[in-house]
């Protein structure tokens, strides 16, 4: 084996172990992120509600939207989503309605408890914002470097899923 040979088989082995890391970080961080709403939850007394559920009242906000939107805008990330909407309606955190054009489609919107969970974790990320920043743990400009390269590694792996099909 040449040098040259050897020298790109060692740079190919160090990126495949570097992307692995950063997998297996996204996938921490993600679980990471729900226990830290958990965590929010259980200090205020809040034992009716999950980390995922309240993630999904979070980024659904004031819009009114179809299940079948909930990831197609990337509101809600995990399987089961058909539960997590019967079960937030039922306790009270959405309504959901029939939609008028299409009758098989269903339009969720959050009742007024929904959008008190939503400020909840609106005030707990705006308190890990200030933290981040205030211990210097993160910029504007390495959070945008972040969420760029993050969006890059996105439009890859979409790409990727749309060129099997």
């Amino acid at each position: 084996m040449s040098i040259h040979a050897s020298v790109a088989k060692t740079s190919e082995q160090g990126f495949m172990t570097s992307y692995l890391d950063a997998l297996a970080l996204v996938e921490r961080l993600h679980r990471l992120l729900l226990d830290v709403i958990k965590d929010e939850f259980e200090r205020l007394g809040i034992i009716d509600l999950n980390a995922v559920q309240a993630l999904l009242l979070f980024n659904i906000g004031e819009n009114e939207v179809t299940a079948g939107e909930l990831k197609t805008r990337g509101y809600y990330q995990g399987s089961n989503v058909s539960y997590n909407l019967k079960k937030l309606v039922e306790m009270g955190y959405m309504h959901h309605q029939r939609c008028e054009i299409d009758r098989r489609s269903v339009r969720v919107r959050l009742t007024a408890r929904g959008r008190e969970i939503r400020h909840i974790v609106e005030g707990l990320f705006a308190r890990h914002a200030d933290g981040l920043q205030d211990k210097s743990v993160l910029d504007i400009d390495g959070l945008d470097g972040i969420t760029n390269s993050l969006r890059r590694v996105e439009r890859y792996w979409t790409d990727q899923i749309r060129y099997i099909y």
